[in-house]
């Protein structure tokens, strides 16, 4: 493995699992700010802005500068201004896309919008979903932060975007475009954001169908870290292989 000039993490699995920080994850993080190496933690959650994720994931034992985090919404919103500039979209999800549509020149309508944007909700609405599927069926372009079809919650499984993605699709036969990972455009969208070279930066992750595909794909050198999702017996499964496989981001020599 080549001396990587810049990183790219996951957040949950790699550096956080549930509430708690992954052991030796600050003292990494640590180690990247001293030694002033690049890095950006890129997570497909579009729940949070980087200020409100910045204070969670400080609650939780890690301590990021809002600056170096990078999510699905901020990845979409970029996309959009890239596409159409000072556009209109009827969004479904929270502040952290709200917010970073708004900050990329948005406007935020039910009327005739040009996109439909379907991100992370703590609760999704009937009535906004099915407004959405008006919307689309009339022709508003159909995106989706993330592919994710559930995620956790205290009381078990939720369905998250993608889920949420396909019943709007089944009623209205229209695909959506998905920005999150295993996309390489969030990675090559992250790597412009922090000013790196995809042969000079490593991406770090515990899932093979997300992390690894999507690093790989963008041109990067992959680590595994067992800390998450995947186990190691499972690699062997998958037709392509990250550079590297490691216990966890503790095992990581920066510098």
């Amino acid at each position: 493995m080549s001396a990587a000039k810049a990183f790219l993490l996951d957040m949950d699995g790699v550096l956080v699992r549930g509430r708690q920080a992954v052991p030796g994850a600050q003292e990494f993080i640590a180690r990247l700010i001293e030694t002033r190496t690049p890095f950006l933690v890129i997570t497909n959650n579009p729940l949070y802005t980087p200020r409100d994720l910045s204070h969670r994931l400080a609650t939780e034992g890690v301590i990021i500068p809002e600056e170096n985090l990078f999510t699905s919404a901020m990845a979409t919103a970029q996309f959009l201004a890239s596409q159409r500039p000072n556009g209109t979209a009827f969004v479904i999800g929270e502040s952290g896309l709200t917010h970073a549509l708004h900050h990329a020149g948005y406007t935020l309508s039910n009327k005739n919008p040009e996109y439909v944007v379907l991100g992370e909700t703590n609760s999704y609405n009937i009535d906004q979903i099915t407004q959405a599927i008006r919307l689309v069926a009339a022709g508003a372009r159909f995106i989706a932060t993330n592919p994710d079809p559930i995620g956790p919650s205290e009381h078990g499984i939720t369905p998250a975007c993608g889920a949420m993605a396909a019943l709007v699709e089944r009623a209205t036969g229209v695909k959506p475009y998905f920005i999150g990972k295993p996309n390489p455009l969030m990675m090559r969208r992250a790597l412009a954001t922090l000013g790196a070279h995809s042969e000079s930066t490593i991406m770090v992750g515990d899932r093979m169908d997300t992390d690894v595909v999507a690093g790989m794909e963008a041109g990067m050198e992959t680590i595994l870290v067992l800390t998450g999702v995947t186990r190691q017996e499972e690699v062997e499964r998958y037709p392509y292989r990250p550079t590297r496989i490691l216990p966890s981001v503790a095992a990581i020599q920066v510098g």
